[in-house]
């Protein structure tokens, strides 16, 4: 697992060949998938209301989702706030190879980023973090795991430093 500084731009159709899931075009519940994807990316919910938010330095595009289609340049996402909130996300395994990046960030906040196997073996954590203002990366997760087994991955707030709302985003993540 790694991180590093998110793209300025980024195009889920090329980077998800597989599967890819954005979050927040249309308000804090708001899911846009890959049409014809694998379906490989579970949102498995996680800790804390989703709050939409529209002002992501990363601007995200796709020619293949649905139910929104085409999108170009959309600088959404979504955040939960507070210490030990956050997000779950499960990505199947297949039997082949497998490349996972996670379009996320902080504001005022430490966050944590675990990846596990089902199958139990070496887990991994990176940490975001910024006390002053917000910071983006892109998390590259590299697998191989049979059918039936999966990728678990959590990217929660670790710790706050201001009291009004130090949390965790996300915008995307893909598959390939």
């Amino acid at each position: 697992m790694s991180r590093a500084e998110a793209p300025g731009e980024i195009d889920l159709t090329a980077a998800g060949t597989r599967d890819w899931m954005h979050w927040g075009l249309r308000g804090g519940t708001s899911v846009v998938r890959k049409r014809g994807g694998s379906g490989e990316i579970v949102d498995g919910g996680g800790r804390g209301a989703r709050v939409a938010w529209d002002g992501n330095q990363e601007l995200v595009s796709w020619r293949d989702g649905t139910p929104e289609r085409s999108v170009s340049g959309s600088s959404n996402g979504v955040y939960t706030c507070g210490a030990g909130n956050g997000f779950s996300l499960a990505i199947a395994g297949s039997g082949e190879p497998r490349t996972v990046q996670l379009y996320a960030g902080t504001w005022m906040a430490r966050g944590r980023l675990n990846a596990w196997l089902s199958t139990g073996g070496p887990a991994g954590t990176v940490r975001l973090e910024d006390p002053y203002t917000s910071q983006s990366a892109q998390f590259t997760i590299r697998f191989r795991l049979p059918k039936g087994a999966r990728l678990m991955v959590t990217w929660t707030v670790e710790k706050v430093f201001t009291p009004h709302c130090g949390n965790v985003g996300l915008q995307a993540v893909a598959v390939r």
